[in-house]
């Protein structure tokens, strides 16, 4: 016998979800934004790097522009004295000869004293570049920048005679400056060198020394009456191997391009300042201020 059933009811079981996707979008902004920071991160440490790596070329670069400038300022410094000490030997070499060649007492007088006279001044070269290689200290101590100025114009006092150049001093009593006397020489020779260059034809150079009082200062000039520099030439004079020269001249000086920075660096580091007034045609001068000692 069939019986019939009827369904029996069945009571919903609750279903509760654990997982919320109601913070979603945070989420992924969060993601985000820790992806951006971290990025952001390495892209600064990297650029560090590279700071770092360029910082360490400039310096490595600096070292050797200074070295250079070190062995442009001995070369220079061995040609003008090479130059000066065959002067004295032709003059010492020629005199010798004639007093040979005459047995008359005033022919052979007029021969010593002139032997003698260019034995005086080999004995000026060598003292003024014993003082050059003495002073090879970087620190500063008062300096006489006067017997500087003269034993810069020692070495090249012949070839200013030479090229017809005259030279004028107008040194005031000023007192010892705080400076490398080394150093100082080197600028000095090194615009000595350029205002006689720029005189081909002759000219006057005027050598000056005064004290600034108010500053406490030194003031050194160097004064040509040559060519003159155009305002575009001006702007770049002081460039690491800035030349309007084509290469050394006949005396073998000048044409590196490294002279006139040399002289900024040396004098920056001796808390110094050096400006240059020119125009064609009416010359140039160089004026330099470095702290007086005391």
């Amino acid at each position: 016998m069939l019986h019939n059933t009827q369904p029996s009811s069945i009571t919903p079981f609750p279903i509760t979800s654990h997982f919320s996707v109601g913070n979603a979008p945070e989420d992924k902004s969060t993601v985000a934004k820790s992806l951006a920071s971290a990025a952001a991160q390495a892209r600064i440490e990297e650029l560090e790097q590279q700071v770092a790596m360029l910082l360490e070329q400039q310096e490595s670069l600096s070292k050797q522009l200074e070295e250079s400038q070190k062995m442009t300022a001995l070369g220079e410094l061995v040609s003008t004295t090479t130059h000066e000490f065959n002067n004295v030997l032709t003059t010492i070499i020629n005199y010798a000869k004639l007093g040979m060649r005459h047995k008359d007492a005033p022919t052979r007088d007029k021969s010593f004293e002139k032997i003698h006279d260019a034995g005086q001044r080999a004995a000026k070269i060598t003292n003024s570049i014993l003082g050059f290689a003495r002073n090879r200290a970087e620190g500063f101590e008062p300096t006489d920048l006067r017997r500087v100025f003269d034993d810069a114009m020692v070495l090249l006092e012949r070839e200013m005679m030479k090229y017809k150049i005259r030279v004028e001093t107008q040194y005031d009593n000023v007192p010892p400056a705080l400076a490398n006397g080394n150093q100082i020489q080197q600028v000095l020779l090194n615009l000595l060198i350029n205002a006689r260059q720029a005189m081909p034809n002759g000219g006057q150079l005027t050598l000056k020394l005064s004290h600034d009082a108010t500053l406490n200062m030194v003031e050194m000039t160097v004064r040509d009456t040559g060519s003159g520099m155009t305002p575009e030439v001006l702007k770049r004079i002081f460039e690491p191997r800035f030349s309007t020269k084509s290469g050394p001249d006949a005396s073998g000086k000048g044409g590196s391009g490294l002279g006139l920075s040399m002289c900024r660096s040396i004098i920056e580091a001796h808390h110094g300042r050096i400006r240059v007034e020119s125009a064609p045609g009416k010359g140039t001068a160089f004026v330099i201020k470095i702290p007086a000692a005391g």
